[in-house]
């Protein structure tokens, strides 16, 4: 007997040891502290050097106003009744993203994108663009020559040929950093936001703090906030052991996502089904229009009349029925849909109907 229970621990000591570990995440990944974010900037300016692809000036008059704009600053003056046919000017939107704790000084990556009818922007510099934040500031300021992974051609006959975008690139540490934005995160707590709403990841990243710095020095406000209070001293350190901190977010919840343009379908790995039956059939309508020509005989008095005859024919293809089982896995799932020969579109349709059936153990979003 004792050797039996012997046996069984020696057994169940190796079944947990082969088993897979808890899926540990650190709290940085599962959540952001408040008010430690980017900010984003945006600005208008020109992008000259180009080999004959920039805007045509006939179609973007505010190009050649920005020119002249530009020019007037550096002491050269048009004269009002000369209209420059540009051929090497685009105007482009830049935007940016100023990163949380940015200083004057640091450089940040910029993105240029064409407004007007520019052909590509290769081989472009940006000019002196200032890049301003939502109240209207200015953050950083941007000027380089652009990397544009696009290439086109085109020839005299009209043709021409496109890869990927060449209206637009990118200039890599292309602006520097004027401004700071003023941290908000200095108050007595410390507050943590969650990327995603859940009441148990809330508590158990609750129950980790209080673990690790001590009881009642965290709470969770609702699903997303959690509150601390942080030890005396320095604050940066204990952020960063808080972030560093392992937490078993548990099992996420049971979604299916389908993309209605697209027809792609995701479903997570808690999906499951009720017993269900699923029959699934495409149905074809041809209408087909032909017409009808009732002529007199040679010495009759009536007129040629033609009239229109129309026929309609309706086929049912591929009409059959699977069956679900009850507590169906995902991967039963996705074999059983297939069986079935639905198509990406076809299978948004069985999903939703098994979702209106009660069959479907599932969140449905369509995006």
């Amino acid at each position: 007997m004792m050797k039996r229970i012997a046996t069984a621990l020696a057994a169940l000591l190796c079944t947990l040891a082969l088993a897979p570990p808890a899926q540990a995440e650190r709290v940085k990944d599962l959540a952001q502290v408040a008010g430690v974010r980017g900010n984003p900037l945006i600005g208008y300016g020109l992008v000259v050097g180009l080999d004959g692809s920039g805007d045509r000036t006939s179609q973007t008059p505010f190009t050649v106003q920005s020119l002249r704009t530009m020019l007037d600053q550096l002491g050269v003056s048009i004269p009002p009744n000369v209209n420059p046919q540009l051929k090497n000017v685009a105007a482009v939107a830049v935007h940016a993203e100023l990163p949380a704790f940015a200083k004057p000084g640091q450089p940040i990556d910029v993105t240029v994108s064409s407004i007007g009818n520019a052909g590509s922007l290769r081989g472009g510099s940006l000019l002196m663009t200032q890049l301003k934040g939502a109240d209207g500031e200015v953050y950083a300021i941007a000027q380089g020559s652009l990397v544009v992974s696009g290439f086109g051609a085109s020839g005299r006959d009209g043709s021409r040929i496109s890869v990927n975008a060449p209206n637009g690139g990118r200039i890599p540490s292309g602006a520097i950093v004027e401004r700071s934005v003023p941290a908000s995160n200095a108050g007595d707590k410390v507050v943590l936001n969650l990327h995603e709403s859940d009441f148990t990841t809330a508590s158990r990243i609750v129950s980790a703090v209080n673990r690790s710095f001590g009881a009642a020095s965290a709470r969770a406000l609702d699903g997303v906030t959690i509150e601390i209070a942080p030890p005396a001293g320095d604050r940066v350190s204990f952020l960063a052991a808080l972030e560093s901190l392992d937490v078993d977010p548990g099992t996420a919840a049971a979604k299916v996502i389908v993309n209605a343009r697209s027809g792609t379908v995701v479903m997570g790995g808690q999906v499951s089904v009720l017993p269900a039956a699923v029959a699934h059939g495409s149905l074809t309508v041809t209408i087909t229009e032909a017409t009808q020509v009732s002529q007199p005989g040679a010495f009759g008095r009536g007129e040629t009349v033609v009239t229109p005859r129309s026929s309609v024919n309706a086929d049912v293809e591929g009409s059959h029925m699977v069956m679900f089982r009850g507590g169906t896995s995902l991967e039963e799932i996705v074999r059983a849909v297939n069986a079935v020969g639905a198509a990406p579109g076809d299978i948004v349709a069985i999903l939703e109907a098994l979702k209106q059936a009660g069959a479907l153990r599932a969140e449905l979003e369509v995006i």
